[in-house]
Protein backbone atom coordinates (compact mmCIF):
# COMPACT_ATOMS: atom_id res chain seq x y z
CA UNK A 1 0.00 0.00 0.00
CA UNK A 2 1.26 3.45 -0.80
CA UNK A 3 0.84 6.94 0.59
CA UNK A 4 0.83 10.10 -1.51
CA UNK A 5 0.23 10.56 -5.20
CA UNK A 6 3.41 12.05 -6.69
CA UNK A 7 6.31 10.58 -8.63
CA UNK A 8 8.53 10.98 -5.55
CA UNK A 9 9.06 7.63 -3.83
CA UNK A 10 10.43 6.37 -0.53
CA UNK A 11 10.93 2.88 0.90
CA UNK A 12 10.01 2.58 4.59
CA UNK A 13 11.93 -0.32 6.18
CA UNK A 14 10.50 -1.36 9.54
CA UNK A 15 10.90 -4.14 12.10
CA UNK A 16 7.75 -4.92 14.05
CA UNK A 17 9.63 -5.24 17.37
CA UNK A 18 11.33 -1.84 16.91
CA UNK A 19 10.41 0.89 19.37
CA UNK A 20 11.06 3.87 17.12
CA UNK A 21 9.29 2.20 14.19
CA UNK A 22 6.07 2.54 16.21
CA UNK A 23 5.75 6.34 16.01
CA UNK A 24 7.19 6.35 12.49
CA UNK A 25 4.54 3.92 11.25
CA UNK A 26 1.68 5.66 13.00
CA UNK A 27 2.52 9.05 11.51
CA UNK A 28 3.72 7.84 8.11
CA UNK A 29 0.50 8.12 6.12
CA UNK A 30 -0.27 11.72 7.05
CA UNK A 31 3.35 12.90 6.89
CA UNK A 32 4.00 11.30 3.50
CA UNK A 33 0.73 12.57 2.09
CA UNK A 34 1.59 16.11 3.18
CA UNK A 35 4.95 15.78 1.42
CA UNK A 36 3.26 14.23 -1.65
CA UNK A 37 5.56 11.21 -1.62
CA UNK A 38 4.62 7.61 -2.42
CA UNK A 39 5.76 5.21 0.29
CA UNK A 40 6.44 1.50 -0.06
CA UNK A 41 6.21 -0.30 3.31
CA UNK A 42 8.89 -3.00 3.64
CA UNK A 43 8.98 -5.32 6.62
CA UNK A 44 12.20 -7.09 7.60
CA UNK A 45 13.85 -8.75 10.59
CA UNK A 46 16.67 -7.16 12.55
CA UNK A 47 17.59 -10.41 14.33
CA UNK A 48 19.58 -11.92 11.44
CA UNK A 49 21.34 -8.61 10.84
CA UNK A 50 22.31 -8.35 14.50
CA UNK A 51 23.46 -11.97 14.60
CA UNK A 52 25.73 -11.37 11.63
CA UNK A 53 27.43 -8.77 13.84
CA UNK A 54 27.72 -11.17 16.78
CA UNK A 55 24.78 -9.61 18.66
CA UNK A 56 22.00 -11.84 19.99
CA UNK A 57 19.65 -9.16 21.36
CA UNK A 58 18.78 -5.52 20.93
CA UNK A 59 21.71 -3.11 21.33
CA UNK A 60 19.46 -1.27 23.79
CA UNK A 61 19.65 -4.34 26.05
CA UNK A 62 23.42 -4.62 25.71
CA UNK A 63 24.03 -1.04 26.83
CA UNK A 64 21.87 -0.23 29.89
CA UNK A 65 22.42 3.54 29.78
CA UNK A 66 21.48 3.64 26.12
CA UNK A 67 18.43 1.47 26.81
CA UNK A 68 17.29 3.65 29.69
CA UNK A 69 17.56 6.73 27.51
CA UNK A 70 15.69 5.04 24.65
CA UNK A 71 12.69 4.11 26.80
CA UNK A 72 12.37 7.63 28.16
CA UNK A 73 12.84 9.13 24.71
CA UNK A 74 10.14 6.93 23.18
CA UNK A 75 7.81 7.99 26.00
CA UNK A 76 8.46 11.63 25.11
CA UNK A 77 8.00 11.06 21.39
CA UNK A 78 4.73 9.20 21.89
CA UNK A 79 3.44 11.84 24.29
CA UNK A 80 4.10 14.55 21.70
CA UNK A 81 2.16 12.53 19.12
CA UNK A 82 -0.63 11.65 21.58
CA UNK A 83 0.14 7.95 21.14
CA UNK A 84 -0.32 5.54 24.03
CA UNK A 85 2.90 3.91 25.18
CA UNK A 86 3.54 0.86 27.32
CA UNK A 87 6.89 -0.86 27.57
CA UNK A 88 6.50 -4.44 26.30
CA UNK A 89 7.88 -7.39 28.23
CA UNK A 90 9.99 -9.07 27.11
CA UNK A 91 11.86 -6.76 24.79
CA UNK A 92 12.39 -7.29 21.96
CA UNK A 93 9.22 -9.21 21.23
CA UNK A 94 9.42 -12.18 18.84
CA UNK A 95 8.20 -10.64 15.59
CA UNK A 96 8.64 -13.46 13.06
CA UNK A 97 4.97 -14.45 12.74
CA UNK A 98 3.78 -10.85 12.69
CA UNK A 99 6.33 -10.01 9.98
CA UNK A 100 5.20 -12.91 7.81
CA UNK A 101 1.56 -11.87 8.20
CA UNK A 102 2.50 -8.28 7.40
CA UNK A 103 4.20 -9.45 4.22
CA UNK A 104 0.98 -11.18 3.17
CA UNK A 105 -1.04 -8.07 3.97
CA UNK A 106 1.29 -5.64 2.22
CA UNK A 107 0.59 -7.51 -1.02
CA UNK A 108 -3.09 -6.78 -0.40
CA UNK A 109 -5.11 -3.80 0.78
CA UNK A 110 -4.95 -4.40 4.53
CA UNK A 111 -1.21 -4.55 5.16
CA UNK A 112 -0.66 -1.06 6.53
CA UNK A 113 -3.71 -1.31 8.79
CA UNK A 114 -2.33 -4.58 10.19
CA UNK A 115 1.16 -3.16 10.75
CA UNK A 116 -0.26 -0.19 12.64
CA UNK A 117 -2.49 -2.50 14.67
CA UNK A 118 0.54 -4.60 15.66
CA UNK A 119 2.44 -1.53 16.82
CA UNK A 120 -0.53 -0.23 18.81
CA UNK A 121 -1.10 -3.61 20.44
CA UNK A 122 2.56 -4.05 21.35
CA UNK A 123 3.68 -0.57 22.37
CA UNK A 124 0.33 0.96 23.22
CA UNK A 125 -1.26 -1.92 25.11
CA UNK A 126 1.58 -4.30 26.01
CA UNK A 127 0.24 -7.33 24.13
CA UNK A 128 2.48 -10.23 23.13
CA UNK A 129 2.80 -10.03 19.34
CA UNK A 130 4.60 -13.37 19.20
CA UNK A 131 1.39 -15.15 20.15
CA UNK A 132 -0.73 -16.48 17.30
CA UNK A 133 -3.96 -15.72 19.17
CA UNK A 134 -3.00 -12.05 19.44
CA UNK A 135 -2.18 -11.87 15.72
CA UNK A 136 -5.46 -13.59 14.92
CA UNK A 137 -7.41 -11.10 17.01
CA UNK A 138 -5.67 -8.17 15.30
CA UNK A 139 -6.56 -9.56 11.89
CA UNK A 140 -10.18 -10.02 12.91
CA UNK A 141 -10.28 -6.49 14.30
CA UNK A 142 -9.36 -5.05 10.88
CA UNK A 143 -11.91 -7.26 9.12
CA UNK A 144 -9.56 -9.98 7.82
CA UNK A 145 -10.34 -13.67 8.34
CA UNK A 146 -7.37 -15.01 10.34
CA UNK A 147 -7.31 -18.67 9.35
CA UNK A 148 -6.40 -18.37 5.69
CA UNK A 149 -3.90 -15.57 6.35
CA UNK A 150 -2.08 -17.46 9.09
CA UNK A 151 -1.90 -20.52 6.85
CA UNK A 152 -0.44 -18.48 4.00
CA UNK A 153 2.02 -16.79 6.38
CA UNK A 154 3.47 -20.23 7.14
CA UNK A 155 3.90 -21.11 3.46
CA UNK A 156 7.39 -21.63 2.01
CA UNK A 157 6.86 -18.73 -0.39
CA UNK A 158 6.16 -16.19 2.32
CA UNK A 159 9.01 -17.47 4.49
CA UNK A 160 11.39 -17.15 1.55
CA UNK A 161 10.08 -13.68 0.71
CA UNK A 162 10.75 -12.44 4.24
CA UNK A 163 14.26 -13.89 4.16
CA UNK A 164 14.79 -12.13 0.85
CA UNK A 165 13.60 -8.77 2.19
CA UNK A 166 15.86 -9.12 5.22
CA UNK A 167 18.81 -10.00 2.99
CA UNK A 168 18.07 -6.97 0.82
CA UNK A 169 18.00 -4.71 3.88
CA UNK A 170 21.35 -6.13 4.97
CA UNK A 171 22.81 -5.65 1.48
CA UNK A 172 21.73 -2.01 1.55
CA UNK A 173 23.59 -1.45 4.81
CA UNK A 174 20.48 -1.12 6.96
CA UNK A 175 21.44 -1.67 10.59
CA UNK A 176 18.40 -0.46 12.48
CA UNK A 177 14.75 0.49 12.20
CA UNK A 178 13.01 2.51 11.07
CA UNK A 179 15.09 3.19 7.97
CA UNK A 180 14.08 5.08 4.86
CA UNK A 181 15.65 4.59 1.42
CA UNK A 182 15.28 6.76 -1.67
CA UNK A 183 15.52 5.49 -5.26
CA UNK A 184 18.89 7.24 -5.70
CA UNK A 185 20.39 5.22 -2.84
CA UNK A 186 20.20 7.64 0.10
CA UNK A 187 19.58 5.96 3.45
CA UNK A 188 18.08 7.65 6.50
CA UNK A 189 17.78 6.01 9.92
CA UNK A 190 15.43 6.85 12.76
CA UNK A 191 11.96 8.21 13.35
CA UNK A 192 13.43 11.71 13.62
CA UNK A 193 14.83 11.45 10.08
CA UNK A 194 11.48 10.78 8.41
CA UNK A 195 10.91 14.37 7.35
CA UNK A 196 14.45 14.66 5.97
CA UNK A 197 13.98 11.44 3.99
CA UNK A 198 10.67 12.66 2.55
CA UNK A 199 12.22 15.99 1.62
CA UNK A 200 15.10 14.27 -0.16
CA UNK A 201 12.70 11.98 -2.02
CA UNK A 202 10.58 14.98 -2.96
CA UNK A 203 13.56 16.92 -4.36
CA UNK A 204 14.84 13.94 -6.33
CA UNK A 205 11.44 12.58 -7.43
Amino acid sequence: MQSGAADARLDFWFELASTYSYPAALRMAATAAAADVNVRWRVFLLGPIFRAQGIDTSPFNLHPAKGQYMWRDVERVCAELDLPFRRPEPFPQPSLLAARVALVGLAQAWGVAFVCAVYRAQFGQGHQIGEEAVIGDLLADIGVEPGAVLEKARSPGVKAALRSETAEAQRMGIFGAPSFATPDGELFWGNDRLEAALAWARRRG
